[in-house]
């Protein structure tokens, strides 16, 4: 069965997201997308607002010569996007999903592959997250305060435990915490 793998970065103070989305205090060093550990991701999945920011930069030539694994990784495999409404994707390789999208995910777990790899989506991770449907989470704690933003997991309604994997401190001086649910 597929793993669902959440990779997020997160300020020293907890918000994954700045005001009006700002993600422009995340260092980009790309360290934490070559350190997969045990997860083999063949596919990921999006919301679609992460969607949109992650076609406008990676499927182009500035995101190709800035980290060309990330950028090949990301065009090449299959991406799944839920979303409230259909749309045309615009790039290749994509799924939109529409609907019951808890039970597409439930049903897109079972194909045959590796995992899938999430990135921010926080709506969606939260929703997921309360139906036991994502199997590890890779917080990337960014060594910058930012004061006001999006807490990480807001929304969640219910406590959701999870046991510390691994660390893996990062030459920015970021730290990556994996954690599984308990």
């Amino acid at each position: 069965m597929r793993r669902i793998i959440l990779l997020q970065s997160v300020s020293l103070d907890g918000y994954f997201e700045g005001p009006n989305h700002d993600l422009s205090w995340i260092e980009q060093d790309y360290e934490a997308f070559d350190t997969r550990g045990e997860y083999t991701i063949d596919a990921f999945l999006f919301g679609h607002r992460t969607y949109d920011l992650v076609k406008a930069f990676w499927s182009t030539d500035q995101g190709m010569q800035t980290a060309p694994e990330m950028a090949k990784s990301l065009t090449d495999n299959v991406k799944i996007v839920a979303s409230r409404v259909g749309f045309e994707p615009g790039w290749n390789n994509v799924k939109v999903i529409t609907g019951n999208v808890i039970g597409q995910i439930r049903k897109i777990k079972t194909w045959p592959g590796a995992d899938l790899m999430m990135f921010g989506s926080n709506q969606l991770v939260v929703s997921l997250m309360e139906e036991g449907l994502v199997d590890a989470f890779q917080i990337i704690v960014r060594p910058v305060a930012i004061g006001k933003g999006t807490p990480l997991f807001a929304g969640l309604k219910k406590r959701v435990a999870l046991d510390l994997k691994n660390v893996n401190k990062f030459k920015s001086g970021a730290v990556m915490l994996t954690y599984e649910p308990k």
